[in-house]
């Protein structure tokens, strides 16, 4: 840990008693982004991969089944009043509902395997409302939180390493620059996967 700024040193030591609980809620909340931070903090042994590795699939697959009860019984009359405040429109939303009743186990596994991004959220509320068997929809998503944060923590132990080769006074400016890119790059695939499910142009 010595190479992490000092203020960072000294939350993480005020967490360490509940760090991995910490973990869990996070991953529940925001799971990707997180994923990649942890992998960043694994690489200075803030972490142990094994507890750390469950937590996350752990605290990520209950957001995913949370948000599947939520498409299950709220999904309908949500959309259609409030679908605007999300980014997603009914007519969207009814496309997703298709693709997922044609090709389920492309769609959800797809979804994890893309870390997220794109649509995430309107994928698993649409399997619920889908009535997508809930035994098929936690074993395929199990397998594709494996596969997320496989990657997304090798991501950010990679980005860890090569920080950690840097001249200390260009330390912060990496880790801005760093998190503007990762940024940039969920929202262009977002954009990127709107524009052609609503054309209608989704391949699969």
């Amino acid at each position: 840990m010595q190479q992490l700024p000092e203020v960072l040193i000294y939350a993480l030591t005020l967490a360490s008693y509940t760090k991995y609980f910490l973990v869990f809620i996070g991953a529940i909340i925001e799971g990707p982004i997180l994923m990649v931070a942890a992998g960043f903090f694994l690489r200075f042994d803030v972490f142990s991969l094994v507890p750390l590795f469950t937590v996350l699939v752990l605290g990520d697959l209950l957001a995913d089944i949370g948000w599947y009860a939520v498409g299950y019984y709220f999904a309908e009359p949500l959309i259609r009043k409030n679908g605007k405040f999300f980014g997603v429109t009914a007519d969207l939303f009814e496309k997703m509902k298709k693709l997922l009743t044609e090709h389920q186990t492309k769609i959800l596994l797809g979804s994890k395997v893309t870390i997220g991004f794109g649509l995430a959220l309107v994928t698993i509320v649409a399997a619920g409302a889908s009535k997508i068997p809930i035994k098929k929809y936690i074993a395929i998503n199990a397998l594709g939180e494996i596969i997320m944060v496989t990657v997304l923590l090798s991501v950010g132990y990679w980005f860890g390493q090569f920080y950690s080769q840097i001249a200390k006074g260009f330390k912060e400016v990496f880790l801005a620059v760093g998190v503007l890119f990762l940024c940039a790059l969920a929202y262009g695939f977002t954009v990127f996967v709107r524009k052609y499910i609503k054309e209608g142009s989704l391949k699969l």
